[in-house]
């Protein structure tokens, strides 16, 4: 059977003070009026039977997800008690699938991405799962044509041809400094492409490289999925889940898989437009822009020998006003209000840690 799976958890500090611990930027309506979460799910639809849609993410987060998504069900959410990064998250959530079908093939999606078309996607993420059901020990990837040379994003330097449109993935690159990335988009989209953090792989295919790779990783989720739908679940998951190494499925896995000579990993060329909603910069790529290159991403605002600038917030009735601004990100909410440099935007974490140090729980 295919499964669906999208990740749901992080903090989403690059996008504080509109993303809170109570209110993560999945489930923030930053779209159109509609959350990342929503998006991410209807844009599933038709890829997989229904009840084979699962959402990993924070336990914490259960009812808001719930709530947002009625047709989800309980058993199509999978709670962490504590974030342990990306491999822990897939480890547990394909050990559970596992469970229900040994044979599972599972598509894995986030919920910080906005990608349209919808009918494009569908149509490139089903061949996606018909490469992991055809071609053996193989990891299925999908890859981003660059749209400019970007160091916030990994990129997938590309192989020979495997099937269909997919290519080998040679070697997965972390995210370079301008002048490599310059380089890299130069050689053109049969070379490099960024790596979108999606995936496709049988179950089976991918817990034998946990097992192989990360022992004590599979060994603990082996343990949790044992319990699933026990009595025990909720003991056995609180204790053993926070004692798990946090990791990235690309650094523990991926990377890997990509050297080894018993695997492959395809990537499969997505030319969808893409756009991932992680920082501010991200955010500002969705907004209507007006003429001198602004991003309006308030209901009232007033820019005045302004150019560049993002301006944001979730009160329609509060007025944004900014002049003579070059470059800025200006997001207000009703308790905090930021401002910040465009170019440091990413270091926004930093600033999140230090309001929770100065100021609270309250304000982060």
């Amino acid at each position: 059977m295919r499964f669906a799976l999208i990740l749901a958890g992080g903090s989403g500090t690059r996008l504080w003070p509109m993303s809170r611990t109570a209110m993560p930027k999945q489930l923030v309506p930053f779209i159109r009026g509609r959350s990342l979460l929503t998006l991410a799910y209807h844009r599933l639809e038709g890829l997989v039977e229904n009840g084979r849609c699962l959402v990993c993410a924070g336990e914490s987060h259960r009812k808001a997800i719930l709530e947002e998504l009625p047709g989800l069900g309980t058993e199509g959410f999978l709670g962490e008690p504590t974030g342990r990064d990306t491999l822990n998250a897939l480890a547990y959530a394909s050990a559970v699938i596992a469970r229900r079908d040994p044979d599972a093939t599972i598509g894995v999606f986030t919920a910080d991405q906005l990608i349209e078309p919808d009918e494009s996607f569908r149509r490139i993420v089903a061949r996606g799962y018909d490469i992991a059901e055809r071609g053996g020990q193989v990891l299925v990837t999908f890859g981003i044509t660059p749209t400019s040379a970007a160091t916030g994003y990994g990129y997938l330097h590309m192989g020979p041809v495997f099937l269909g449109e997919s290519r080998i993935v040679v070697e997965f690159r972390e995210k370079p400094d301008k002048a490599t990335a310059e380089r890299w988009v130069a050689e053109g989209p049969d070379h490099y492409l960024w790596n979108s953090g999606m995936f496709v792989w049988k179950a089976g295919v991918f817990l034998e490289c946990v097992r192989r790779y990360e022992p004590a990783t599979f060994e603990s989720v082996s343990r949790i999925a044992d319990a699933w739908g026990t009595a025990r679940f909720p003991a056995i998951i609180a204790a053993v889940y926070p004692t798990l190494k946090k990791s990235s499925v690309d650094f523990a896995v991926m990377e890997k898989a990509s050297h080894d000579p018993v695997l492959k990993v395809a990537a499969v060329p997505m030319a969808v437009s893409w756009t991932d909603i992680g920082s501010w910069p991200g955010f500002a790529e969705t907004c209507r822009k007006d003429e001198r290159g602004n991003a309006l991403g308030a209901e009232r605002s007033l820019l005045m020998d302004t150019t560049g600038t993002l301006v944001a917030s979730n009160d329609p009735a509060h007025l944004i006003a900014a002049l003579g601004c070059e470059d800025l990100v200006i997001v207000h909410t009703p308790m905090a209000t930021l401002v910040c440099r465009k170019d440091r935007a990413e270091d926004l974490k930093k600033l999140h840690a230090l309001a929770a140090e100065r100021f609270g729980p309250d304000y982060v």
